[in-house]
């Protein structure tokens, strides 16, 4: 296999004190931040990084790569003479942990043995110079389980071995006590398995590293990164570190500290500490930990807080720090980006901004466009909040992990959860303690409840990644998984019924609560945009339907907005009776057109009085589009245009284009309005048709008319087309559906692209990506165009026209506030 290139000076490890850098992408995110944690001065047990490198092998070849190994054994004799230990020997055993690191956190989805080396000479030793048996038992059955579970592939519980270790007195013979417990956890395996856990250290070793390098390609790991967007072909790194234990007496014990708050970014440390425990106790989620400030003793707690807050200006983030207290010496075992609830990173991101630790580059990639559209999401109606509170429908309340109000059907099963979300039903995911094994149930439900753990469980920290309301710690959920059934006191609910969560509050509540549209962006949310806004140079217009919407576009930051005729008339309830018209009527003044102008003057009027009272100068009108794919049927397409074939051209009528710009003036009088109003027809494509079009323009007060540009051939003569228009939009959706040669309304939809997608059948998604053929049409177009937006915009996207010199973009209402930060991002990127 594979060594590396000699002469470059590469190893397939890294000391933490090694020198070179602390590449995230060789050492991935915990091994970086470990080494650099150690250059810190902090108090870092020692050890080493395999990198990423290594596990691209491994997973090439299946095999370890050549000089591999030997690198670790020299590794080890370091570490011994490091810690003065020895590694599966006494009299002062060296025990490892053997911890996954992806270059991208993954929290929970990828593998760890921890107490590695326990050979029947180094537990002895372990219990006799702790003068502890029980605590080497509890060692030894921790890491048989870890082993047996991770490396082995074993699933069944243990009781029998759990009862030994607590059966065990602190003075019992230690070797005897081994034996017992070895030999029980043997058993155990072999009747599930019919295998064995090497005795040998270091075969325990080698084995645990192949393990955590096969874990990257586990189905809960490629789920995660699916759902990410995290590319598969990153590999992990393995750190391999000396063990401290928090397990070791009342003195010791294991938490996770946050730098700030991660669900709503208030400032000051916030974790969780469990006395007399191992790291793996806090993270399950199995026992519910103490607040940081009241468990820990007051020096280790000012030494945690002058830490993190160092850390935390020296990366300008916020941090998500691992500690262990062993007899009263704090430790280091992690430093990361904290994972946070949308609305922290909202708040956090402005803050880090406001107070210099970040600047506005950094600050704006603190937070994702995800998490803004999450931060707008509807909660519950006030009045209806606070009669559910009245009326005693609280069913519990426990730890508030991640904000957000549902309501969805109770679901005991994440695979019931996911085909009940599948067949379209909103899903309240409740279980006793969650595990990787959820996964797939926790994406697919809209909220999240379990009966333990803290905020740092593994429930908590992966609701925060996914944005999903989420409440732990409900003590007082029983969970009957074989009768489908949860008892909360004296209720008793069946899967299925409704229930409402809270994951700012904490509470459950019998019944479906109704939802309002959310307030304004917050303070916070206003100042990171106007950064990102003041850095893009950028105008970005928001489609608007509804006189309402017009205030909610100013809030968002909108300089203007877009609409189109057909969108408004059917908002009105008036399109179905206009497309009736057409299909009675001849296409003359008294006609159908007739109608049409009375139609569009009656229905933009109040739009265009909001328009006015917000102070809004300029707004472009997409004319009424009777061959839109997106809406063939409520446009009865193939009967108006078998009516009216003309119908079926640009400008096949041209008077039809005259009695809208007409109902337009008319609005615009009608409200006072004296901004800048221009329309704009689809589906012109030569520079003929935009002659035609500016000759319509009649009168100075009369809104200009300009041209929709949809297809390769109207992008190839945008310069022309442009030279006699009053106004060009590019559609960017309908290009790519032109393109690619698929129904613009498919993009619209994840299926059936996505199972298309997952085939491998297309080289990039045309709803989230621009094609390649695309981007290289794009760059001959004049960068005065405007651009138009449908759907969710990709940061991808947003940064590519940004590139390419647009300025001016159209998008839907909730996408203003990703836009702005997208192109706040790529205007800083440089």
């Amino acid at each position: 296999m594979s060594a590396p290139p000699a002469g470059t000076g590469r190893t397939w490890t890294r000391a933490f004190t090694d020198d070179g850098p602390a590449d995230v992408d060789e050492l991935g995110g915990k091994g970086s931040g470990l080494v650099r944690m150690t250059r810190d001065g902090l108090r870092v047990p020692p050890g080493y990084v395999i990198t990423t490198g290594a596990c691209h092998v491994y997973l090439d070849r299946h095999t370890l790569p050549d000089g591999l190994e030997d690198e670790v054994r020299r590794q080890l004799s370091s570490l011994e003479t490091t810690t003065g230990k020895t590694f599966g020997a006494g009299p002062e055993p060296l025990l490892l942990s053997v911890r996954s690191g992806a270059p991208v956190s993954m929290p929970g989805m990828m593998d760890t043995v921890l107490n590695l080396g326990l050979s029947r000479e180094a537990a002895v030793a372990l219990a006799q110079r702790s003068g502890d048996a029980r605590f080497m038992a509890d060692l030894v059955a921790r890491f048989h389980t870890m082993y047996s579970e991770i490396v082995l592939g074993a699933l069944d519980d243990r009781p029998a071995v759990d009862a030994l270790v607590t059966e065990t007195d602190l003075g019992d013979d230690p070797g005897a006590v081994y034996d017992r417990v070895w030999a029980a956890a043997e058993a155990a395996l072999d009747e599930e398995l019919s295998a064995s856990v090497p005795a040998t250290p270091w075969e325990q070793l080698v084995h645990a590293v192949e393990a955590v390098f096969r874990s990257w390609n586990t189905r809960r790991a490629w789920t995660y990164r699916e759902h990410h967007g995290i590319p598969h072909d990153m590999g992990t790194a393995v750190v391999v570190q000396s063990m401290v234990f928090g397990n070791l007496d009342d003195d010791s014990g294991s938490g996770v500290a946050f730098t700030r708050d991660p669900v709503t970014g208030e400032p000051g440390l916030y974790g969780e500490y469990l006395a007399h425990s191992q790291g793996e106790d806090v993270v399950a989620g199995v026992r519910t930990p103490d607040r940081v400030q009241e468990a820990l003793p007051a020096d280790l707690l000012a030494e945690l807080e002058r830490t993190g807050a160092e850390l935390e200006a020296r990366h300008g983030d916020v941090l998500d720090i691992e500690f262990t207290v062993e007899h009263g010496v704090l430790y280091f075992l992690q430093v990361r980006s904290a994972k946070r609830t949308p609305e922290a990173a909202v708040r956090i991101a402005a803050d880090l901004l406001a107070d210099g630790t970040a600047s506005a580059a950094r600050a704006l990639t603190l937070v994702t466009a995800d998490q803004l559209r999450q931060a707008q999401r509807p909660g519950f109606d006030p009045d209806a909040l606070a009669t559910a509170r009245d009326e005693a429908q609280v069913l519990l309340t426990g730890i508030g992990a991640c904000p957000g109000q549902v309501s969805g059907e109770l679901v005991l099963d994440p695979d019931r959860a996911r085909k009940r979300a599948d067949a379209g039903a909103s899903v309240v995911l409740g279980r006793s303690v969650t595990s990787p094994a959820d996964l797939h149930g926790m994406i697919a439900a809209a909220g999240i409840v379990t009966a333990t753990g803290g905020s740092t469980s593994h429930a908590a920290v992966v609701a925060r990644a996914l944005g999903t309301a989420c409440v732990v710690g409900a003590a007082d959920l029983e969970i009957d998984e074989a009768a489908r059934t949860v008892r909360i006191g004296n209720r008793v609910l069946s899967e299925g019924d409704p229930v409402s969560l809270d994951g700012g509050s904490g509470e459950l509540f019998a019944g479906a609560l109704p939802t309002t549209t959310p307030a304004a962006a917050n303070e916070a949310m206003d100042t990171l945009l106007a950064a990102a806004a003041d850095a893009a140079g950028s105008e970005v217009l928001a489609r608007v339907t509804l006189p309402a919407d017009v205030e909610a576009a100013c809030a968002a930051g909108a300089t203007g907005l877009v609409t189109a005729i057909d969108d408004v008339l059917a908002a009105s309830g008036d399109l179905n009776r206009l497309v009736e018209t057409l299909l009675e009527k001849s296409l003359n003044g008294v006609g159908a057109l007739s109608e049409m102008r009375d139609a569009v003057a009656e229905h933009f009027a109040p739009l265009l009085v909001a328009a006015r009272a917000a102070e809004v100068r300029d707004v472009d009108v997409r004319a009424i589009d009777l061959l839109a794919d997106e809406s063939r049927e409520l446009l009865q397409q193939t009967a108006v245009t078998t009516r009216h074939p003309e119908l079926a051209l640009p400008l096949g009528v041209p008077d039809l284009i005259r009695a809208q710009r007409e109902g337009l003036v008319r609005a615009a009088g009608d409200a006072g309005y004296g901004g800048r109003l221009r329309l704009a027809v689809r589906h012109v494509s030569d520079p003929a048709e935009a002659q035609a079009l500016a000759a319509l323009d009649e009168g100075a007060d009369a809104p200009a008319v300009g041209t929709y540009l949809t297809s390769p051939r109207a992008v190839l003569g945008a310069a022309e087309l442009a030279a006699h228009s009053g106004v060009v939009w590019l559609e960017v959706r309908a290009l790519q559906a032109a393109m690619f040669g698929i129904p613009a309304r498919q993009f619209l939809t994840a299926e059936p692209l996505d199972s298309y997608l997952a085939r491998g059948l297309l080289a990039v998604d045309p709803r989230h990506e621009l094609d390649p053929v695309v981007v290289h049409l794009l760059r001959d177009v004049p960068a005065d165009t405007g651009v138009r937006l449908s759907g969710t915009v990709a940061d991808q996207v947003a940064a590519t026209l940004y590139g390419l010199g647009f300025r001016r973009f159209a998008v839907d209402l909730p996408e203003v506030r990703p836009l702005l930060l997208g192109l706040g991002r790529a205007a800083l990127a440089g």
